[in-house]
């Protein structure tokens, strides 16, 4: 990297932001933190989509270039900053650490928009904080302005997750279960996938710096039930002094039940949602329709989440027959294993 620090804008609010920092401070990375809307002032170049977090990498022309999708990142920061890895060497668990991180970027984002958009309370310190991560110094007026202005325009986004009175109950006793598996695996490892974290814990870590410890109502729940979950995220958020072993990571046969226990919780909700989705993306319908949970599920076509499939797909193609072979055992019965079945012709 021509630049000793790695430019990266992003927001507080942001839980792919607050994902993408803890990798770094974790991996020792050195980085740039620019808070803030891109302005021009600053001179670096836009994403060709307007998201946060914004990495900018050096091109081949000795400029940068705007990179804002997590998980491709988090790969080339592997090939770029080599050392203190996020991604077991052993294919198998990489698989299944790539599946969990998704489940994290894609599915529990479904809770975090859901709470923060649906009870007034939440409404309420969203609507009045995130305005100020622009720039605390703006006068009162503008920031109520900004307030209704923001939480209109995200109560009516909604629907994008998912999120309705009928899909209500499903999200959140997912989101309930979902701390019950997490706070039972870690009674018996500290990260995800062992004792040193894969780019899985950072995926949950994300959005649970947001439902955990920012929105009142899931962080309420959670603070109450599960207060070991509430600190992992504190302790998560810099592991820049964990001094991690080179076997850190589970081998496939010392996969434990608790791992398995939280893939099945995969299988329950966000497999059948990703499925449906796919489904209706590939034979270009207007909605998004199945069951989860034994309650329906609407929702618009969600292209990105499309693509996240294929993608999890080509990943699981990459690795040989062995390799499969140890996926297919770890996913059996889990409800996983669905999205690698070959389409019914």
């Amino acid at each position: 990297m021509g630049d000793s620090l790695l430019p990266v804008r992003g927001s507080p609010g942001s839980p792919y932001t607050r994902k993408m920092l803890a990798l770094l401070r974790y991996r020792r990375i050195p980085y740039r933190y620019i808070q803030g809307q891109i302005d021009g002032a600053d001179e670096l170049p836009a994403p060709k989509v307007g998201l946060i977090p914004v990495f900018y990498f050096d091109d081949a022309n000795d400029g940068l270039v705007a990179e804002v999708d997590s998980t491709p990142i988090i790969r080339r920061l592997e090939i770029e900053y080599p050392g203190r890895s996020v991604i077991p060497a052993d294919p198998a668990l990489a698989f299944i650490d790539y599946l969990l991180e998704d489940y994290g970027d894609e599915w529990l984002t479904k809770a975090m928009f859901h709470y923060r958009w649906y009870y007034q309370d939440d409404i309420e310190m969203a609507g009045s904080v995130l305005p100020h991560y622009a720039d605390v110094t703006q006068s009162e007026e503008t920031v109520v302005q900004m307030k209704q202005i923001f939480s209109e325009r995200q109560i009516s986004r909604l629907y994008v997750v998912g999120s309705n009175d009928t899909t209500a109950v499903v999200i959140e006793e997912s989101y309930q279960r979902f701390l019950t598996c997490l706070n039972n695996h870690l009674k018996r490892s500290p990260f995800l996938m062992g004792r040193r974290p894969g780019a899985a814990d950072f995926g949950c870590l994300g959005q649970l710096t947001q439902l955990v410890q920012f929105d009142p109502t899931p962080a309420k729940l959670a603070a109450q039930q599960v207060p070991r979950v509430h600190a992992w995220v504190s302790k998560m958020e810099d592991l820049s002094g964990l001094e991690c072993r080179d076997d850190g990571f589970y081998s496939s046969d010392e996969v434990p039940a608790t791992l398995i226990d939280l893939l099945k919780e995969v299988g329950r909700t966000y497999v059948p949602v990703m499925l449906a989705n796919y489904e209706a993306f590939e034979k270009g319908l207007e909605k998004v329709e199945t069951t989860v949970e034994g309650k329906s599920w609407v929702q618009e076509p969600f292209p990105y989440q499309a693509k996240c499939l294929q993608w999890l797909r080509i990943e699981y193609a990459k690795l040989d027959v062995d390799d499969r072979v140890r996926v297919d055992a770890m996913l059996d019965g889990t409800g996983c294993e669905l999205l690698l079945a070959k389409p019914k012709t």
